[in-house]
């Protein structure tokens, strides 16, 4: 008799059914809703694929800029400035054996 009165009584709200589980494509409706949300979200897709390809395009210009200024100056300075940099090279700084901490 005890355990009669552990259990809840189930009535028609428990019953489960199916009647959320409908396919939108059956609904010709529901169908051209999400076709038509799919649309927009490629639409907003391709617009920043669009704008991530002009900051590309930007970045790789002034990539080239740099390279072109760059290549100016080592004109401009001849090879004396290659000369200076590998005799102003510190050859007694370098720390042979690896990266050493001392606590």
């Amino acid at each position: 008799m005890l355990k009669n009165r552990n259990r809840s009584i189930k009535g028609v709200q428990n019953i489960k059914t199916h009647a959320g589980k409908v396919d939108h494509v059956s609904h010709p409706h529901m169908a051209y809703m999400r076709i038509s949300c799919l649309e927009m979200e490629k639409a907003r897709k391709n617009k920043e694929k669009s704008g991530a390809q002009k900051r590309i395009d930007m970045i790789n210009q002034r990539l080239m800029e740099i390279e072109k200024e760059k290549a100016h100056i080592q004109r401009i300075l001849g090879d004396t400035s290659i000369a200076l940099e590998s005799s102003n090279v510190d050859h007694d700084s370098e720390i042979k054996g690896g990266f050493k901490i001392k606590y």
